[in-house]
């Protein structure tokens, strides 16, 4: 089987750092390559991830134009969907898309009418109303949870193969790390990660905490105080921003709470696995959950607030802590150590190895072409 994974224009695959989506396709690659599969990726040129074809059309990533005028944006996405449509329409050889580009990549692809079409929706669907209602029915999608379908519309659902949970590399600290005291939270810095909560609950209890994660695409402190103190700057009223600023900052003091930026790499695996806890004080319903699985996989014990998906990938006193209010989620913190670090392993092993994420993507595979009519019917003219 010869798949093209379309990852979009935004960032490297594997991301530097911060990145949900590209690091989902960073860790589906390998074992689905490993089980035969050949993989052409679309995404950015400075992609490092071995497959045996890469395309794009932009060198690097261009996740930073995201904050910019939507007229200055627009054609981002649509130029890098173009190139795949002018690939696939250029060769007989690809015989499914497993597409990750939020709606240009299945109202491109649905238009053009090539090969089968696997969509993975990673994001809220509550938006984009109008276009799930009038999902095209020539293209098959899946969830990263079932709670997130579950909040689909109908008409979407009606087209969905069911959810497959993310994974995440079971890799270990290199040299081993011991477990420390702090806490965190990890990835981007907004109002719907709460990050504002979890601070307030460990200066409430005298814990320190580890923020890790970007404000706006800025990991440096002072680019981020350049760009708050600068009424003209683009960013300057971006959410992000402003929640950072008159939210989150009265409780950063560098000393109980810190806040390092994005964190990629070994750097990252070395500050979750040291952690005593990984917080998640969500204030939306988060629908995949991927730091959630890192944690467990590191053997770091969660500790959420129960919505989103978070009920489907912690089991409550046995893989980690839920909680239905703050004041709760700070009596939880103080029960961490119940948790057992090996069971969070585990139970990792077992649900979330990148190994399982690919077979249970094979099954979808072969259920999109079964469902995909003859080759000689699908193909443009």
């Amino acid at each position: 089987m010869k798949v093209l994974m379309n990852a979009g224009p935004w960032l490297a695959v594997p991301p530097c750092g911060y990145g949900g989506i590209e690091n989902v396709v960073a860790t589906l690659i390998p074992p689905l390559r490993e089980r035969g599969v050949q993989v052409v990726l679309a995404s950015v040129g400075d992609s490092t991830i071995e497959v045996d074809e890469l395309i794009s059309v932009y060198d690097t990533g261009r996740f930073e134009h995201l904050q910019k005028p939507y007229n200055e944006v627009a054609g981002i996405a649509l130029t890098h969907q173009t190139r795949v449509v002018a690939e696939l329409r250029d060769r007989r050889d690809i015989d499914l898309v497993h597409d990750h580009v939020e709606v240009v990549g299945p109202a491109v692809l649905s238009a053009f009418g090539g090969p089968p079409v696997l969509h993975t929706l990673h994001w809220d669907l509550r938006k984009h109303g109008s276009f799930y209602r009038s999902f095209p029915s020539s293209i098959k999608v899946n969830g990263v949870s079932e709670s997130q379908l579950a909040r689909a519309p109908r008409e979407l659902r009606s087209v969905s193969l069911g959810a497959v949970h993310l994974a995440t590399p079971l890799v270990d600290a290199e040299p081993p790390v011991r477990r420390g005291e702090h806490l965190v939270v990890m990835g981007r810095v907004c109002r719907l990660k709460g990050q504002h909560i979890a601070a307030r609950i460990c200066q409430k209890l005298g814990l320190p905490l580890v923020l890790a994660g970007p404000v706006c695409g800025m990991s440096a402190p002072d680019r981020l105080d350049a760009v708050a103190g600068d009424p003209g700057h683009p960013l300057y009223g971006h959410d992000d921003v402003r929640y950072h600023v008159h939210e989150l900052s009265r409780y950063v003091d560098g000393d109980l709470v810190r806040w390092v930026g994005a964190v990629g790499g070994a750097d990252r695996v070395r500050l979750y696995a040291s952690a005593r806890a990984a917080l998640f004080p969500l204030q939306w319903d988060e629908p995949g959950g991927t730091a959630v699985v890192e944690a467990l996989a590191l053997g770091v014990p969660p500790v959420g607030l129960r919505r989103g998906v978070l009920p489907e990938l912690i089991e409550h006193g046995r893989t980690g802590l839920l909680a239905d209010t703050e004041e709760e989620m700070a009596e939880m913190v103080l029960r961490v150590d119940e948790i057992d670090p090996e069971e969070c392993r585990r139970e990792a092993r077992r649900r979330f190895s990148p190994a399982a994420m690919a077979d249970r993507y094979l099954a979808l595979y072969e259920r999109v072409l079964a469902c995909a009519g003859p080759v000689a019917e699908r193909l443009p003219a």
